[in-house]
């Protein structure tokens, strides 16, 4: 059997505690606390206990360990630390973010099947959504998720997943995850959320009845910046029905290094997220004062315009911030070459603290198009262009002071 049992003996064990033990095996030999890096792509079995082909096996994980595209016992633990964090019932690992929103995509839609999505999100989600399922007959509809009556009048009779982003990046908006799972459950459709912002320090879909969670490991989970990975969090039978159609033929199998680093990041990610969310506060809060600022969006901040919300569904406000300033451009290459203690650079979620601008037209042009309404509503998150920060866990007084030295310039 590939489950691998917690070391708590069924205790019912704290999130912060389930960040270290959820999965954990000690080392029967040698009594290791640490988890093992299972490298080998084979594995030994009894004649009649493997299968050949994955093809009618309704569940992977209860075959023994045969070869790594299908199961590895590191990676298999990091699935059940993943779902142990989330209060799911199983996860799946894959090689990235992207892999893992894709392996849900094609799992659950099909030609003639439609998909809601976020208007702003993870732009190779946006990308795949728009570029890719039309080629494939699914018909996609991007929504303000922060308007449930545009959701509402988005849904149609062949609505088979809503995917949405809470915060969502680049522009830190929210979506009542409780409210848009109720009206998709009413309507007989699945309803994804991609929680890489939030974590699930802030914020746990599944108990607002979100049916599958997704995360970039990449991010705040591993937190390193060594390490690509994702995971889909859910059910038992809606994660094995992605683990044995597109995680077995669509091949995006994650490593077992980088399953062991990012477990490795998953042991510090309460006390890094609690750090990360109050320094995030702390210098929201000296950026919205700031002469050079023109605005600054943070969940933490009463500014936010779902500020009532975020209080209600997170439980901490998240290490991501933006800004705005006049002539974004001239004072992105003035950060770029001012900044000593943060970093000018793409990616969030590290232990060092990254900023990066993100033009509005840019953006709109290469990934989301919007119009109308929408654009209007994305303008008034970001202006002509916003500035995401990630904060990392350097002192947040060293960061306050490097911050203003490089935007006074």
């Amino acid at each position: 059997m590939t489950q691998l049992p917690p070391v708590s003996g069924g205790v019912v064990l704290r999130r912060e505690t389930l960040a270290l033990d959820g999965g954990l095996i000690i080392d029967p030999i040698t009594k290791a606390i640490a988890p093992n890096i299972s490298m080998s792509v084979n594995n030994m079995l009894v004649p009649g206990d493997g299968a050949f082909s994955a093809d009618g096996v309704s569940d992977l994980t209860a075959l023994p360990f045969l070869y790594a595209r299908w199961t590895n016992p590191t990676v298999r633990q990091l699935e059940q630390r993943m779902a142990a964090l989330e209060g799911a019932e199983d996860a799946l690992a894959t090689a990235t973010g992207v892999a893992a929103i894709a392996a849900t995509f094609l799992t659950f839609l099909k030609g003639g099947d439609h998909l809601i999505i976020s208007d702003v999100c993870y732009a190779g989600a946006y990308e795949l959504a728009h570029r890719i399922l039309p080629e494939y007959g699914i018909e996609v509809s991007a929504v303000n998720m922060s308007v449930i009556g545009d959701v509402v009048a988005a849904f149609r009779p062949n609505t088979r997943l809503v995917h949405c982003e809470s915060p969502c990046n680049p522009i830190l908006r929210l979506t009542d995850l409780a409210e848009v799972a109720k009206l998709a459950h009413e309507r007989g459709a699945l309803v994804s959320v991609d929680s890489t912002l939030a974590t699930p320090v802030a914020t746990r879909p599944a108990v607002l009845g979100i049916d599958l969670v997704i995360h970039s490991l990449t991010k705040f989970i591993n937190g390193h910046g060594d390490a690509l990975g994702g995971a889909v969090c859910g059910r038992k039978d809606l994660v094995e029905k992605i683990r044995s159609r597109t995680g077995v033929y669509l091949g995006a199998s994650l490593s077992a290094q980088n399953a062991w680093l990012i477990m490795r990041g998953i042991d510090t990610l309460f006390p890094r997220l609690r750090t990360m969310s109050a320094s995030a506060m702390q210098i929201a809060r000296f950026l919205a004062k700031h002469p050079k600022i023109r605005s600054v969006t943070y969940p933490g901040l009463e500014s936010h315009p779902q500020h009532a919300l975020a209080t209600r569904q997170m439980d901490v406000f998240g290490g991501v911030l933006t800004f705005q300033t006049d002539d974004p451009q001239a004072m992105a290459a003035q950060l770029a070459d001012r900044l000593r203690v943060a970093h000018y650079a793409f990616s969030l979620g590290h232990q060092r603290s990254i900023v990066v601008l993100l033009d509005t037209n840019e953006m709109m042009k290469s990934t989301y198009g919007l119009r109308g309404a929408q654009l209007d509503d994305y303008r008034a998150f970001a202006g002509d262009g916003v500035f995401r920060l990630s904060i990392g866990l350097e002192s947040v007084d060293d960061l306050i002071e490097d911050l203003d030295q490089a935007l006074r310039a």
